[in-house]
């Protein structure tokens, strides 16, 4: 079972994602929090796997909640899921270098969002669509945001290096697969090295890195 905690200041928002998710046979609601403080407190009182965190909430908003739960944490649960709109975009970004695993519009399809818990809860990332790929490149192309490439991606095979670049331009396994011409499983074994000696926690992560590196550039 997939334990899934929501946390949302709408009452009807979080019930209405409460009786979507419960239907599923393998997604199991833990609980809830109408703030970014009773989550943070929620999520490591029950352990979830999941968290489905609103980005505007009182109190402590999401992505403070965010970087105050994935901050110190040694292993690599929870996994965030930020719930936003169009018009929250640099605080989308800024939730992924704190850790959240990607991010979904909360007037998606609800097959979207049940789709988007098991996504995350298996340790991948939410980053398929289009808008998560402009999102990321747009603010990841900042001057502010430019670092100079850390020591770490010098460890980086050129084949890892190369499915690094794949990976941050938005690509599943499936397609960077057929890039390379190589088996899947292949490039889930790149993937896990990639993640590895970077020691990033997921996908989403390696996306923003590849971008603040330089490695990729926006528009790239």
């Amino acid at each position: 079972m997939i334990k899934v905690l929501i946390a949302d200041d709408q009452a009807m928002v979080r019930q209405g994602f409460g009786a979507l998710l419960a239907a599923q046979p393998d997604l199991l609601v833990v609980g809830d929090a109408a703030n970014g403080a009773d989550a943070v407190t929620a999520a490591r009182r029950l352990d979830p796997d999941v968290v489905l965190m609103d980005v505007r909430m009182p109190v402590l908003d999401g992505l403070a909640a965010t970087r105050k739960l994935l901050g110190d944490q040694p292993s690599d649960r929870p996994r965030v899921l930020i719930l936003t709109t169009f018009d929250l975009d640099d605080y989308v970004y800024e939730a992924l270098r704190a850790g959240a695993s990607g991010f979904l519009l909360k007037d998606a399809p609800a097959a979207d969002l049940v789709h988007a818990v098991r996504v995350v809860a298996a340790g991948d990332a939410l980053l398929a669509p289009a808008v998560t790929r402009r999102l990321i490149a747009e603010f990841a192309a900042r001057p502010d945001r430019r670092r100079p490439r850390p020591t770490a991606l010098v460890a980086l095979t050129a084949r890892e290096t190369e499915v690094l670049r794949l990976i941050a331009r938005g690509r599943s396994n499936q397609e960077i697969a057929a890039d390379l011409v190589v088996a899947e499983q292949t490039v889930k074994t790149h993937v896990g090295r990639i993640l590895a000696k970077l020691h990033l926690r997921d996908r989403a992560q390696a996306v923003v890195l590849a971008y603040e590196t330089g490695l990729v550039e926006a528009g790239g």
